[in-house]
């Protein structure tokens, strides 16, 4: 959560709590959430970061009844978070977790956390009361995009309403610096991804849960109620869904890449029309540890600007359409190949598939003992990038050059913030159109009050744009993001067993 400004930081990571136990039934625990209005505070630091999804992204049939099992409640904070109640240890120690399909570690603060504050304001995790635990010892750390936290491994039994994980590995965090986790409403993070991004290759509660035959499928599903103060805040379900909470049948799709929940998506549409950008498809992961929706900036600022979203103007922007704009339009129009035109106009370099930026290099991470492959931003050629995909578009549509140079500047000026925050008119909602994203062959469509977050109430409210951008290149990328803004709306069902994702509308 490192080099940004925490007072910056706006809404993402799911914070899950509460997990109330219901009636056991075989195989199967459910997760119902309840939820808090949102307020302007818990927009500084509870979130895990886009960036830090940036950061990792660049290296590295029928379910069970829902008339069989537990369920585990979980709370919704500002219909940003929902988190919830586990226990670690005999007898059970309880903690607040956010329950993150975007990470695969189990962590929590350690009674041995000494120097950071964030350890003191939380329930912490003490070793000598649990008469199951089992002493590890190796040491691991998590960077996030505005923090980071730092430990070591041990073993205990995990406990989720009526089940128990025994031996479940997890971290022991002994610091946790900075405000982010100090005024977090969550103690620490379950994580529901895949082994592969297991930090220290640690094995998941979820696979320990289907290895030890505590759920009768390998499918777990969530559901998110976006209506703040209204009822429970959702439901996650282990071992199966809830009929009552979708309608129809849902939508699978592969997972194309195991560690995120990763699938392909098609085109994204802005009120019924394509923005060009994914129709010949795009990266997409479901991450319930996200509350927005993430994605490539030049798609986002398109999205922004037709919902009247306001962000930072770029200066980098509008000179790469004043300067370069009518030569990149005569590239386009020569049917040069999209890729080349930013290095031939020489704002980029070419690496043989697509434009880059002249500053890639590579970062080596001491600690971990890793290369990663970095990218240095370059402000111009990311705005030469951004302007060849929104020309593409508009020529696409039969616009004249003079049309296009002037919408091109227009969306300069709805370029997202720093921090990937675009704030709207509360009262244009009506006027907004709907967004939808082509997963499965369907359309899966976001209604204004669906994708517009609302901070405070009466006079001085505010409303955000619930888009993000974030931009991950090649081969990963172009990727979107489909945070809680997107699984408020679509009940979304992971199944390990067939290696595939599902979407539902929510009921």
């Amino acid at each position: 959560m490192g080099t940004r400004s925490v007072a910056l930081v706006l809404l993402a990571a799911v914070l899950l709590q509460t997990l109330l136990p219901a009636s056991a039934a075989e195989g199967l625990v459910r997760v119902s959430l309840k939820k808090q209005p949102i307020d302007q505070n818990s927009r500084v630091a509870e979130r895990l970061s886009a960036e830090e999804r940036q950061r990792l992204l660049r290296g590295a049939n029928s379910l069970g009844s829902s008339d069989e099992g537990d369920i585990i409640a979980l709370k919704n904070y500002m219909n940003a978070q929902y988190f919830g109640e586990i226990g670690i240890g005999t007898p059970a120690q309880k903690f607040t977790v956010i329950f993150d399909t975007g990470s695969s570690n189990l962590w929590v603060p350690s009674s041995k956390c000494y120097f950071s504050i964030a350890c003191y304001v939380h329930s912490r995790y003490k070793s000598g009361q649990s008469s199951t635990y089992k002493k590890n010892g190796k040491p691991a750390d998590i960077h996030y995009g505005t923090g980071a936290i730092a430990g070591f491994f041990s073993e205990d039994s995990v406990t989720l309403g009526d089940l128990v994980v025994k031996d479940q590995e997890f971290i022991e965090a002994t610091k946790e610096p900075g405000l982010t986790f100090m005024v977090a409403k969550f103690d620490g993070i379950l994580g529901l991804g895949f082994q592969e991004i297991s930090v220290g290759n640690a094995v998941p509660v979820w696979y320990n849960m289907i290895k030890q035959g505590l759920v009768s499928d390998p499918v777990f599903s969530f559901w998110f109620n976006r209506h703040a103060g209204e009822g429970e805040g959702g439901e996650l379900v282990f071992g199966g869904m809830d009929p009552n909470h979708y309608k129809g049948n849902h939508t699978y799709v592969p997972v194309t890449q195991k560690g995120y929940w990763q699938f392909n998506m098609g085109d994204v549409l802005v009120d019924g029309k394509s923005t060009g950008f994914c129709a010949g498809g795009c990266a997409a992961i479901a991450d319930s540890g996200t509350s927005l929706l993430a994605g490539p900036t030049a798609i986002i600022t398109e999205i922004n600007e037709k919902i009247g979203a306001t962000g930072v103007v770029s200066q980098e922007c509008k000179t790469v359409v004043s300067q370069y704009g009518q030569q990149i339009l005569d590239l386009l129009l020569a049917e040069t190949q999209p890729a080349k035109i930013c290095s031939q106009v020489g704002l980029c370099t070419f690496d043989g598939t697509h434009g880059v930026s002249a500053g890639i290099r590579s970062v080596v991470d001491d600690e971990a003992g890793k290369s990663n492959g970095g990218l240095r931003s370059d402000p111009m050629c990311n705005a030469c990038e951004m302007a060849v995909v929104w020309m593409q578009n508009q020529l696409a549509q039969n616009k004249t050059k003079e049309l296009i140079l002037n919408y091109i500047n227009q969306l300069c000026d709805r370029l997202p913030s720093p921090m990937g925050e675009s704030s709207v008119d509360c009262a244009s909602l009506k006027s907004m159109p709907d967004i939808a994203f082509t997963i499965g062959g369907k359309k899966f469509s976001l209604k204004p009050e669906q994708y517009i977050l609302k901070v405070g109430e009466g006079p001085a409210a505010q409303c955000i744009s619930g888009f993000t951008a974030m931009d991950i290149p090649p081969p990963r990328g172009p990727l979107w993001i489909l945070g809680d803004v997107f699984m408020g709306a679509y009940h979304t069902v992971f199944d390990y067993g067939k290696l595939r994702v599902g979407f539902a509308e929510s009921a």
